[in-house]
């Protein structure tokens, strides 16, 4: 063992939490993340330093953390690295969504877990749990 892994397992681990996440989206893709991130899924969007704002993309904060809509101009939608939200109600979230014309796909895999899948406007895949309460 080496003594940063030491430093790290008994002192201070260096890495302490998540910052933010970033989804990939086409370009142009703005009116479409505020839509779905803002409206539909109830983000606050959150103003992009002025230096990334040429970039594209808009940000949004999800209770502690932030959700980056980060432009990618070869897009390509994740279909199974994605993440995972935690939401109240999660039966009227769905039904929500649903009356939004977003596609859900149901998921008992995890018997202790109550969940489904959905897609962003882009084909992202994204989780949705049903917070502990």
């Amino acid at each position: 063992m080496t003594l940063w892994w030491w430093y790290c397992a008994f002192v201070a681990a260096p890495v302490l939490r998540i910052d933010h996440i970033q989804i990939a989206a086409p370009a142009g893709c703005e009116a479409a993340a505020r839509e779905f991130y803002g409206v539909i899924l109830g983000m606050e969007e959150i103003a992009k330093p002025p230096e990334l704002r040429a970039r594209g993309g808009c940000w949004f904060r999800c209770g502690a953390l932030q959700v980056h809509i980060g432009v990618d101009r070869e897009f390509r939608a994740a279909k199974k690295a994605h993440p995972a939200f935690a939401v109240r109600h999660l039966d009227d979230f769905r039904a929500e969504l649903l009356a939004h014309g977003v596609r859900v796909t149901e998921d008992d895999a995890l018997p202790d877990a109550r969940r489904f899948y959905a897609e962003d406007p882009w084909g992202n895949r994204l989780e949705f749990v049903e917070a502990a309460t």
